[in-house]
């Protein structure tokens, strides 16, 4: 059974993006003067936030004016609290309801270090027939442009899970974009797909290397281009921004200098913006430029805020593009 939620004149929204999150996750966010063991600490009072790769994707893409249908699992009480804050937000979901119950994340911010620490939990358990059900799920929806698969697997779910996504984005016409890493990125790559966005950690296991020097990241994603069928390749830099990595072109993309206060879902707003620019400018350089500013953007916030369309837009002239 499907749990279609609608926007508030509840009127179902099919856009033709889609977000699958295996395993979405309530962000609790909160500060403490100092971060000390054994004491008593006093936190601020905590801000909620639904979590999760696609979750976060379908998020901000709704903040950049691009609507998306997020698909994911969803179980016990954190899990009617999730859909509540999904709700909150106006997000149509398509939810596959579960036995585990959703879990939940800590991110805790020490004012006297001006360090954030992230406490991930493990991820709830999905079986055979969740996992199943949010592919199937996506193969019954409407037409689609894009979708979007992001975020860890949780136990239960196979590492060619994306793989098998990947066959169905081929039957339904759609652009897939896959944001993992290990098993389940090299399933999805040796099958094929539209573009992938690993970092340089995440590219260099994925060729089979120990690092990556930023001077082997054209000729090594370019490589994986070739033998996965993949148009594009987005390697994330962190604060040096990302490079953008076709069989015919390559570019750098570095954003300007800003002072960061989490990094908590640039990632995530990365790929948001990319197929926001996708849909703009339909060009992949112009794209990425966007998406290198709306991750940006969204280090300008704290805890797990994600991008602003005004940021991005204001960051976006400051990008610059150099080709290699």
């Amino acid at each position: 059974h499907i749990i279609t939620e609608t926007n508030k004149r509840n009127i179902p929204l099919m856009p033709s993006v889609y977000t699958l999150t295996f395993s979405p996750c309530i962000d609790k966010s909160t500060s403490v003067p100092t971060l000390q063991p054994e004491k008593k600490l006093r936190c601020s009072n905590p801000v909620l936030e639904p979590g999760g790769g696609g979750i976060n994707v379908a998020r901000a893409l709704k903040h950049l004016g691009h609507p998306a249908t997020a698909v994911f699992p969803s179980g016990g009480y954190t899990g009617q609290h999730f859909n509540q804050l999904l709700r909150e937000e106006n997000i149509p979901s398509l939810i596959i309801p579960t036995i585990s119950e959703t879990r939940e994340n800590i991110i805790v911010y020490d004012e006297s270090g001006g360090q954030q620490y992230r406490f991930g939990m493990p991820g709830s358990p999905l079986t055979d027939m969740e996992w199943k059900a949010c592919l199937q799920t996506l193969e019954e929806a409407p037409a689609l442009d894009y979708i979007v698969a992001s975020g860890s697997l949780p136990p239960g779910v196979p590492d060619d899970v994306f793989a098998r996504l990947s066959l169905i984005a081929r039957k339904k016409s759609a652009k897939l974009i896959v944001d993992t890493s290990g098993e389940a990125l090299r399933h999805a790559v040796d099958e094929g797909l539209y573009m992938i966005k690993p970092n340089l950690g995440e590219l260099s296991k994925l060729a089979g290397r120990e690092e990556l020097h930023t001077g082997d990241v054209v000729n090594i994603a370019r490589s994986i281009i070739e033998k996965g069928r993949i148009e594009l390749a987005l390697v994330s830099m962190g604060a040096a921004g990302a490079m953008l990595v076709t069989r015919a072109e390559a570019c750098i993309l570095t954003p300007p200098p800003v002072i960061r206060k989490s990094t908590v879902g640039a990632g995530d707003s990365m790929v948001a913006g990319m197929i926001a620019g996708l849909i703009q400018f339909a060009d992949p350089i112009l794209a990425a430029r966007y998406a290198v500013a709306c991750g940006t953007a969204a280090t300008l916030n704290p805890g797990t805020q994600l991008c602003r369309k005004a940021d991005a837009d204001r960051l976006y002239t400051q990008v610059m593009v150099a080709n290699m």
